[in-house]
């Protein structure tokens, strides 16, 4: 390809590589695998966000429509979504596997940040707010599990209409439904950090990194939809990367909900690499 530097390709190819091994080993921390040939089903085991059907590490052949239509059929039969994630430089042939099998697919900046890049400052926050890791006894650990579900319920970057009553409405939902105990669960055992930005002691915008060797997946960042344009999102994915790379996590990335959300992504150094695809029933 003239003007492409091999290096770079080359570059591109192992980091591609290794985010496939990592996407392959989150989920076994928290969900069974049951094989499908060239894709892997993960379910769910306990509380927590479902999981999604994946092409399988180290697969040989393409994935056909018909495998996709196996693997829908195994989730309706267990009650989970119908959902599939993939990388489309990694496994391009599934896309017209999953719109032949009466999918509609929908596309995600995929962004990483290398051990290179420097660690940005954390941005100065709003009077009276508080930017902090939170631990599994933290009285905040409701509020930063809640208001995500909220802001990706009213998806964008506008101000909306959910605030501090809907988000209090979301923690009560959740006592006694075991997803905040899962999560302090996953903190004490390294396996999820969770970053908040709090005020009155309630988490305003929250989100996750799943380390997993010297890498790291940023999730889950979600704002209050009444608490947009504040750059609480920027400032909690500030943090997460922070302390991803305390944690000796060189290769740092995320998927972005669209370019709007990904050029905020890019002012902490992060670079589309790559697009993430997300395979489910039409609406």
């Amino acid at each position: 390809m003239l003007g492409v530097n091999p290096a770079q390709l080359d570059d591109r190819r192992e980091l591609l590589a290794r985010l496939e091994q990592y996407y392959d080993a989150v989920p076994r921390s928290g969900a069974r695998a049951e094989d499908f040939g060239p894709l892997t089903l993960f379910v769910r085991e306990g509380q927590g966000w479902p999981f999604y059907a994946r092409p399988a590490l180290g697969r040989s052949g393409e994935v056909t429509a018909g495998d996709v239509a196996r693997v829908r059929a195994r989730q309706r039969e267990l009650g989970i979504p119908e959902s599939f994630e993939w990388v489309a430089e990694t496994t391009p042939a599934l896309r017209a596997a999953a719109e032949e099998a009466g999918l509609t697919v929908h596309e995600h900046p995929l962004m990483a940040i290398g051990p290179d890049a420097p660690v940005p400052a954390l941005p100065e926050m709003p009077a009276g707010m508080e930017l902090r890791t939170v631990g599994p006894g933290d009285p905040v650990l409701p509020s930063a599990v809640a208001v995500p579900h909220l802001a990706f319920a009213d998806p964008g970057t506008g101000v909306g209409v959910a605030g501090t009553a809907e988000l209090r409405e979301a923690v009560r939902g959740l006592a006694g439904d075991g997803s905040v105990e899962h999560v302090a669960a996953r903190v004490v055992a390294g396996l999820t950090v969770v970053a908040a930005a709090v005020e009155d002691g309630v988490a305003l915008c929250a989100g996750q990194h799943q380390p997993v060797g010297a890498v790291s997946e940023i999730v889950g960042v979600g704002t209050l939809p009444a608490a947009r344009r504040r750059g609480l999102g920027l400032a909690v994915t500030a943090a997460l990367l922070a302390d991803a790379r305390s944690r000796g996590a060189g290769t740092v990335f995320l998927s972005a909900g669209d370019e709007d959300v990904a050029r905020i992504y890019a002012r902490l150094g992060f670079r589309r690499v790559a697009t993430a695809l997300i395979a489910e029933p039409a609406a």
